[in-house]
């Protein structure tokens, strides 16, 4: 799987000559092939696509990547110099980069090397990042699937005296027995009052009984990401956390019911926080109903208060309104919804009404 011609094909309407690619994402999504860090390079022109590497990914690269010419760098014919080949034999006058990746001192180097302008164009990648073709789903299904998985099984794991950082490592395991290559980020696992801080990092806390367990976890599979969470309670509920989960709950149903392509971020937002507002929650919803899940945990488009762009059809969201009372509890519950023109499609299987263990 590759993206040269798609992102060949954009070069026109950003008016660029060509395209370097140096963060690992794009990379990956460019040509199929991952490589960590800054090892590796792609280069897409109108005509042809290249991907430099050195020594330690020449082989592979041949192997996997598909569409593009393969060259080794080397102590004396570096990166820039092996673009500086490309732009005198293309005539290249002007390169996009990453400027949203690209740090100061890398950018600094190219400037001062290459012999062609290089202009912003983050937001070329980011488009066609934006909407996932059929094999992309496919990818993103796959590693649903097993996230799922993990869940089925680390439900009959939870219990009074586990602690949370044991369920988060039982949760990396499990994804990677059923397949996954990596985690799409590190397992959040938090319990009763730790349960209100969203991003919350697991500790030697012991889950009890009476208390929610919020589990927000994800893996990659074929270079792509999953991301689900389920909050649980342990032996019984008060009256206050069933409203309050049964109001998040509503929020989230309600919003994947009404979503569709064409609406802002904003208005997506708005569908889930409309109704944790009416329930008088409002003050304790602080992040955003979500957040494009692709190559990257985290890509555009967002689901977010503060983005009055369309939302194309054919994009990945994450689908997770929450509410969080300060040291008390937590609750959220996420989907990922794939947005279509009459609506959206949720990739996501596992239950979600309020389980009891």
């Amino acid at each position: 799987m590759n993206h040269f011609t798609q992102i060949s094909a954009a070069l026109e309407k950003y008016n660029l000559d060509a395209m370097l690619l140096t963060c690992e994402a794009n990379r990956f999504y460019a040509c199929g092939f991952h490589s960590t860090g800054t090892d590796g390079i792609a280069l897409v022109t109108k005509h042809h696509s290249y991907y430099f590497t050195d020594s330690r990914y020449t082989e592979a690269a041949k192997r996997y990547i598909l569409g593009a010419k393969i060259e080794e760098v080397r102590v004396g014919r570096g990166y820039s110099a092996r673009i500086n080949e490309v732009i005198e034999s293309e005539c290249l006058k002007t390169i996009g980069y990453e400027e949203e990746y690209m740090t100061v001192a890398d950018h600094r180097r190219y400037a001062e090397h290459l012999k062609a302008d290089l202009v912003p164009a983050t937001e070329l990648m980011w488009n066609l990042r934006m909407v996932k073709d059929a094999e992309e789903l496919e990818n993103l299904i796959a590693a649903q699937r097993i996230a799922e998985k993990a869940l089925a099984e680390i439900l009959h794991e939870i219990r009074p005296g586990v602690t949370e950082k044991e369920i988060a490592a039982r949760l990396q395991y499990l994804m990677l027995h059923f397949g996954a290559e990596d985690m799409s980020f590190d397992p959040i696992v938090v319990s009763g009052p730790n349960g209100s801080l969203p991003h919350g990092v697991p500790s030697e806390k012991e889950l009890r009984s009476g208390e929610f367990v919020t589990m927000d976890f994800g893996c990659i599979k074929n270079g792509y990401c999953s991301d689900m969470t389920r909050t649980v309670a342990i032996g019984s509920v008060t009256e206050e956390m069933r409203r309050v989960y049964d109001t998040v709950l509503e929020a989230q149903t309600t919003a994947i019911s009404q979503v569709k392509a064409g609406m802002t971020g904003r208005e997506v937002d708005a569908a889930a926080r409309n109704v944790i507002e009416q329930a008088g929650y409002g003050a304790y919803f602080g992040h955003s109903f979500g957040h494009g899940v692709g190559v990257e945990i985290h890509e555009a488009p967002n689901a977010s208060p503060s983005n009055d762009k369309i939302l194309p059809t054919g994009a990945v969201i994450s689908a997770e309104p929450g509410i969080y009372l300060p040291g008390k509890m937590g609750v959220r519950i996420e989907d990922v919804i794939v947005l279509t023109e009459d609506g959206c499609m949720n990739i996501t299987l596992a239950p979600k009404e309020l389980l009891i263990l």
